[in-house]
């Protein structure tokens, strides 16, 4: 085990930004950096140095969700210490890898990818989000805003964005829970149509639109975005939120073609998606265990493709703190109602969980990860108002 012990202090040297304390399998403690400790990692068995070498997020997650790691501390502080520690693994150039090797997401790969993460089930999701059951940055006006508050605020922030009119037809392209298309409806009078790829969403939003007795305006369809572009379907809005990270690198172009097609001509576009600043292949573990074919799309692909297409860039945002704040919502609801998730699935379940919410938290802290709205008109529109001072009128 000497070789063993060797491998665990060389990495752990370079761990964390913040002093800690390291607890060996065979009780050995060694401190980290100066000042007291402000976590405790315990090894109880390390991953060997080829499953290292191979994906270090991968090999030392699955320890983790194994017991075989533990982590004593405020976990999105520790992950976000690690973030600021350049030399840390999370920073290796070695994850780094160009898209070029990414397969594109067949329609059945697409289909499978989204039922194991969204099929969960809804009393899953019910626990720990929202009742809007909004899966997506919320939009903090206020330090104190609840959550519901700022998924609210993200909703009106959004129909706003898309300067919406009575009468007018909106696209949500992977609409979730339905519940910005309810919203639009009662608020604008918009005719909507949702499409979604997952089994769950689409039984929870159509019951939500029945109860509220809106299936005059809205309506949500299993459906495959590539198959707008044959569809007929003609919109005057579309939005699109939390999707195009679902798209895959090789499809993005695919993706905004068929947006395109059902956009009428000045139509707006909103787009509203996690970004990396380069193109590269997302985290291993994120990508094995939470979002199979996941890939997070760069600012300069997307506006590129969007210009070829005749898109208009009008504006663009970043949100990537009010994600941060979303998720240490997710992540405290989620703490807060453990012996809920508890009766519906085992340990290795919720350590995944705690440690996708937690590390994303961190992720918009202190990492490379920004969250984007864009906002496109199809051509030149001229209806719009001539400043932004409209979006922030109550």
């Amino acid at each position: 085990m000497a070789m063993d012990k060797a491998i665990v202090k060389k990495f752990c040297k370079n761990l964390s930004d913040m002093p800690f304390t390291l607890k060996l399998w065979d009780g050995e403690e060694i401190n980290y950096g100066e000042g007291d400790p402000k976590f405790k990692v315990i090894i109880n068995e390390f991953p060997s140095k080829k499953e290292l070498l191979a994906d270090a997020s991968i090999a030392l997650g699955e320890a983790y969700m194994d017991g075989k790691i533990e982590l004593e501390g405020n976990l999105q502080e520790i992950f976000e210490s690690m973030m600021r520690r350049s030399e840390s693994f999370l920073n290796e150039s070695t994850l780094l890898k160009f898209v070029g090797k990414i397969a594109s997401n067949s329609r059945s790969k697409s289909k499978s990818d989204i039922a194991s993460h969204y099929d969960i089930g809804n009393d899953f999701y019910s626990i720990w989000l929202d009742e809007t059951l909004s899966y997506s940055c919320g939009y903090f006006k206020n330090e104190d805003d609840s959550l519901y508050d700022a998924q609210m605020n993200k909703i009106h922030y959004i129909l706003k964005k898309l300067n919406l009119e009575e009468g007018q037809t909106l696209l949500d392209v992977g609409c979730g829970w339905g519940y910005l298309l309810i919203e639009a409806a009662k608020l604008y009078k918009v005719k909507g149509l949702g499409i979604t790829l997952s089994e769950e969403q689409y039984k929870k939003a159509n019951e939500r639109i029945k109860t509220l007795g809106l299936e005059d305006l809205v309506e949500v369809k299993l459906m495959d975005y590539r198959d707008l572009k044959k569809s007929g379907l003609e919109f005057d809005r579309i939005v699109s939120v939390g999707m195009a990270e679902h798209v895959g690198h090789n499809n993005l172009p695919l993706y905004f073609e068929n947006i395109q097609a059902v956009l009428k001509k000045g139509g707006l576009f909103l787009l509203h998606n996690i970004t990396n600043p380069v193109e590269v292949v997302g985290n291993g573990w994120i990508t094995k265990y939470i979002f199979p074919g996941g890939y997070l799309p760069t600012l300069r692909e997307e506006l590129n493709i969007a210009a070829e297409l005749d898109f208009r860039t009008i504006d663009i945002e970043s949100l990537r703190r009010h994600y941060m704040k979303t998720l240490m919502h997710w992540l405290e609801n989620f703490e807060n109602n453990i012996d809920k998730v508890e009766k519906m699935f085992d340990q290795r379940f919720i350590r995944m969980w705690r440690v996708y919410l937690a590390a994303c938290a961190a992720g918009f802290h202190y990492w490379t990860i920004d969250i984007h709205q864009i906002l496109f008109s199809k051509g030149t529109n001229n209806d719009l108002p001539m400043t932004r001072k409209y979006l922030y009128e109550d």
